[in-house]
């Protein structure tokens, strides 16, 4: 079992590197995109925040794998022809940009109404409200989620695999059928996916400790 591994690692840490990049990729991708639509989800004109209420309900609704299937094989069919591992981290993007889009309009729709109206009485603009009295307070209930979410984006990664991108589990199921044993291999994986998501739920709880607002 020993040597099984060994022979393994080499080929898992490959696989581990594009896992990394591909989560690292759909994580700051959807972060950017989500905020700018969660913004215009709150406080938007009414048709914008109909599409982006469609677009999130939508494709929260849609299953990841049918989504990762559709972008790469669908998107062909009106012109947009896309490699798989970029086809893979569009289609993780979207789903993953659903998602922070509502842990955004949760977490400015936690604020009390009269911290805006407070704001606005000493003269503050809507900008300034934003920036210096909703965001901050905004931002101590959006990361923890957030963070936990980051989570499913890694675990989301492994189906990739199934458009032969060589991540961390096409290469366990690369190695098992070369050593035809799969068990000591798919612990291993289960291992290293466990430990990736158990640091990052650490540091979800210990931001959650640090920015909360009631502190023991």
């Amino acid at each position: 079992m020993l040597g099984q591994i060994a022979y393994a690692l080499p080929f898992l840490a490959q696989g581990f590197a594009v896992t990394l990049w591909v989560s690292l990729l759909v994580v700051a991708l959807s972060l950017v995109a989500g905020v700018m639509m969660g913004v215009g989800l709150v406080y938007g004109p009414a048709p914008l925040r109909w599409v982006v209420r469609i677009f999130s309900d939508t494709i929260r609704g849609i299953p990841i794998l049918v989504l990762i299937f559709f972008v790469y094989y669908g998107l062909p069919a009106v012109g947009i022809h896309l490699e798989s591992f970029w086809a893979a981290v569009l289609a993780l993007t979207l789903f993953k940009t659903a998602q922070v889009v509502e842990y955004f309009r949760g977490a400015v729709g936690s604020i009390p109404r009269g911290q805006s109206e407070a704001a606005m009485a000493i003269g503050l603009t809507f900008r300034q409200r934003l920036a210096y009295v909703i965001f901050p307070q905004a931002f101590r209930r959006f990361l923890p989620p957030w963070i936990n979410g980051v989570t499913d984006a890694v675990k989301g990664s492994a189906l990739v695999s199934l458009l032969g991108i060589t991540d961390l589990m096409h290469a366990i199921n690369q190695v098992i059928g070369r050593t035809y044993e799969a068990m000591p291999l798919y612990i291993l994986g289960a291992v290293i996916y466990f430990a990736v998501n158990y640091a990052l739920s650490l540091a979800s709880r210990r931001l959650e400790r640090r920015f909360s607002f009631l502190r023991e």
